[in-house]
């Protein structure tokens, strides 16, 4: 059974034993005891390494997170970004309706779950660094690369507390491993800084290649070391480290970097591990127990009768009109001018139309990604059937008329990237990609720009369109599919433009958008422009809602950390 050491049961086995040890340690992260094991048996190779696994089975956030503290952002990302809504209906998981609608307030829960599961991951990579430190048998070699290993998760998990939160403590290994008593940290220092160190030196001294493909590698550290520092906005150094990734990179079994030829392909749990996979949360199903599944997603599939039914389950990650509506083409171009949304260019759809009346699909002109990345009515949905929209939405008038596509299983993988020994059939053992090679090169490409190589911007983002131009992946012949790589820039702003828009088709549901608009410094306009479209079409859903500019880029800290650390120790976020 594949997993991320191919022994996947195993690991989790050791991971639940070694989080009685850190949990006794660190009330701050609140992690309940799970297990116990003696401190002889950490101090040692095997211990360490287990300690380390453990901290690697946390990149879904199934510890002590709750549905949306894993690293896919569906929620986080993707809803907020205006990729989706939430879906389902209007009841169920109620809690996320103020978060789509940012009406969020400290005491929600589920930012919690963000917050805990996040601070879970940090808390197993410092305990591998602790008793890495102590450990006597650990080869030089090995102490280097376990080193390594675990500042690179650790830089992950405070990139993800960082992005979503900005304001929070840092912890590290020499502050956990004390008397049993929770350690007072401030949440008013940027830890940026420490982010980058964690991540500089993993790309530093890790191997170019691993015995296991679920370890991060050199080049996957590069290229988060890359992001750190577009998020910085330190241009010069994010292209000296992307210049060697896209020339050197590999995978950590050894493929070099590049893209996989046909986009429909990414996402396929049978073609997973390629060579456009970067760093990955390895997902395994069959093992006796669904958390080593790709478990954040389970919820995402169509309702009734789709490929989670038949049954109740679940509807959730409606892909929005606004998203649908921009892979609208002209002349084989996306509309920068956004008039997508105009009546006679945007998107029709079958909003409103039962499945027994007769409907006939957009045939277009749109990018192909549309239909490789969207279910909607009419088109085939992987090798399931064709969508028959109204069946396959639990509410239409609160969700829309749409399906996800990407990370979802095919018929033919039904039993094999998929656990059915659950409630629901939804829970899979298709990889998640926390980064993949397009994103670097879109990353590249927007250093380019930034730095006034426009040319070799547009280089990069043709290279992303012209993967998606590949007939090969074209889903239905009837649409009429247009993509054509830009020609030329006119300027800076012109190239921008096209780089944002490039990731908003390229990376959709990816949990990247929001995070995108408030890095750019565009959340407000874009967010409210999205929220004025989609609730006139989902009045129920989205009427009326609102992004604050200057309070609405980050998560409230939660309320909860907040009584347990005290107020004079962690600061509320600005608005909340």
């Amino acid at each position: 059974m594949k997993s991320i050491f191919r022994k996947k049961t195993a690991i989790l086995l050791i991971a639940a034993n070694i989080m009685g040890v850190i949990s006794c340690r660190d009330k701050f992260l609140e992690v309940p005891p799970t297990g116990q094991i003696s401190e002889s048996n950490l101090e040692s190779l095997k211990g360490v390494e287990g300690l380390l696994i453990g901290a690697y089975s946390s990149l879904n956030g199934r510890g002590t997170g709750g549905w949306f503290s894993g690293a896919s952002n569906w929620l986080w990302g993707s809803v907020r970004g205006g990729d989706a809504n939430k879906g389902s209906n209007a009841g169920d998981f109620g809690s996320v309706n103020p978060i789509q609608r940012f009406e969020l307030d400290p005491v929600n829960g589920e930012p919690n779950s963000k917050w805990s599961g996040s601070f879970e991951g940090v808390a197993r990579a410092n305990a591998t660094l602790a008793y890495l430190a102590k450990a006597k048998d650990v080869r030089d070699a090995d102490k280097t690369r376990l080193e390594g290993e675990a500042r690179f998760l650790r830089g992950h998990y405070y990139f993800e507390l960082k992005k979503t939160f900005n304001n929070v403590p840092w912890v590290d290994e020499t502050m956990e491993i004390t008397a049993g008593t929770p350690q007072k940290v401030p949440n008013t220092t940027d830890i940026w800084p420490n982010i980058e160190a964690d991540f500089l030196f993993a790309y530093q001294n890790l191997p170019e290649t691993q015995a296991q493909i679920g370890r991060a590698n050199k080049w996957a550290a590069g290229a988060y070391l890359g992001k750190t520092y577009v998020y910085q906005k330190k241009w010069t150094e994010a292209k000296t480290v992307f210049d060697a990734v896209i020339v050197n990179g590999k995978t950590s079994n050894g493929k070099k970097y590049g893209l996989v030829p046909n986009f429909v392909d990414v996402f396929r749990g049978a073609n997973e591990n390629h060579e456009e996979s970067v760093f990955a949360f390895q997902a395994a199903a069959g093992t006796g127990s669904v958390d080593n599944t790709n478990i954040e997603l389970a919820m995402n599939y169509p309702y009734n009768t789709g490929p989670a039914g038949p049954g109740e389950c679940c509807g959730f990650f409606a892909p929005s009109f606004e998203l649908a509506s921009s892979y609208r083409t002209q002349a084989g171009l996306p509309l920068l001018d956004e008039s997508y949304r105009q009546p006679g260019k945007e998107l029709k759809t079958d909003i409103g139309i039962l499945s027994k009346d007769p409907f006939t699909p957009d045939l277009g002109p749109v990018d192909p990604r549309l239909d490789q990345t969207i279910g909607r009515r009419g088109i085939m949905f992987l090798d399931w059937m064709e969508h028959p929209g109204f069946n396959w939405i639990r509410d239409q008038s609160y969700a829309g008329p749409f399906t996800q596509k990407k990370y979802s299983y095919r018929r033919s993988e039904k039993g094999t990237y998929q656990d059915g020994s659950s409630w629901t059939p939804g829970y899979h053992a298709i990889n998640f990609m926390i980064i993949r090679y397009a994103d670097v090169l879109l990353l590249a490409a927007e250093t380019e720009i930034e730095l006034g190589n426009l040319e070799k911007g547009r280089e990069y983002i043709n290279l992303v369109r012209a993967r998606a131009a590949n007939p090969a992946g074209f889903v239905d012949e009837k649409v009429k599919y247009e993509i054509r790589p830009y020609a030329a820039f006119m300027g800076k702003a012109e190239a921008m433009q096209a780089l944002q828009f490039e990731r908003k088709l390229e990376l959709a549901l990816e949990g990247q958008r929001f995070f995108d608009l408030v890095r750019w410094g565009i959340a407000e306009r874009e967010i409210n422009e999205y929220l004025q479209y989609e609730g006139a079409k989902l009045p129920t859903n989205l009427g009326g809602a609102r992004f604050t500019a200057g309070k609405h880029e980050y998560l409230p800290i939660p309320q909860r950390q907040i009584d347990l650390q005290g107020r004079d120790i962690l600061q509320q976020n600005p608005g909340y």
